[in-house]
């Protein structure tokens, strides 16, 4: 078992047990004892989807009205006349053949990858290597299409990419702990709103089952879904 800090267990102790209302999760969350980074904010949401069977996997990407205080390192796998508007874009690396080979040759420093449909032919070669990482170009997650270049933005500017784990929760970070709260609410609410909108026709029975704030080093908190 996880062995717990001082700080940590201190928190756990004065939390309510029973769910509350969002805007009284988020200010709990940012009251507890503070630490010298600012954290991010996360939320989880357990789903009441079958995570074993293919047609009720929930996965997507959302830009956030506050965005996630935090750039992303994005490469672009797009046809050469598409590369300098990709670096203009925020991509760090742009290209096709030449990245493709850079990347098998062991270089990883980026968090997404974004692929035209065009060059993903040669990108597929790459699943071995990108997919354990989660970095594998997708079209279920906005990763593979035809706009290459605003899909850059979004990414560069913090988009975030989600997909359900085995225990049919999704995980996602809101924010940071500096953030005012109204805008962690925004945020939350505008996630928790498409997580909504994506339930999977054969998903049965309550489909938003929990959700739950914490921070980077804090313990969870547990929000009333019936505000969404």
């Amino acid at each position: 078992m996880r062995k717990r800090g001082k700080r940590y267990l201190a928190s756990a102790k004065d939390l309510p047990k029973a769910p509350i209302a969002l805007a009284e999760a988020v200010k709990t969350i940012k009251s507890l004892s503070p630490v010298k980074f600012d954290q991010s904010i996360d939320c989880v949401v357990l789903l009441g989807i079958d995570p074993k069977q293919s047609d009720q996997l929930v996965r997507g990407s959302v830009s956030l009205p506050h965005g996630i205080g935090k750039s992303k390192k994005v490469v672009a796998f797009c046809e050469d006349s598409d590369i300098d508007a990709a670096k203009q874009a925020g991509a760090v690396e742009a290209g096709c053949d030449e990245l493709v080979t850079k990347i098998t040759g062991g270089w990883m420093d980026f968090d997404v990858a974004i692929a035209s449909p065009k060059v993903m032919g040669k990108v597929g070669r790459l699943g071995k290597v990108l997919g354990p990482q989660g970095k594998m170009p997708s079209p279920k997650n906005g990763t593979v299409t035809q706009d290459v270049i605003t899909a850059v933005r979004e990414f560069a500017a913090g988009k975030v990419e989600f997909k359900n784990d085995s225990g049919g929760n999704i995980h996602a970070v809101v924010g940071r702990h500096s953030f005012e709260e109204d805008k962690l609410i925004d945020n939350i609410r505008a996630f928790v709103s498409l997580i909504k909108k994506m339930k999977p026709a054969a998903a049965k029975g309550t489909y938003i089952r929990k959700i739950a704030l914490s921070a980077t080093m804090s313990p969870g908190v547990q929000v009333d879904i019936s505000e969404f």
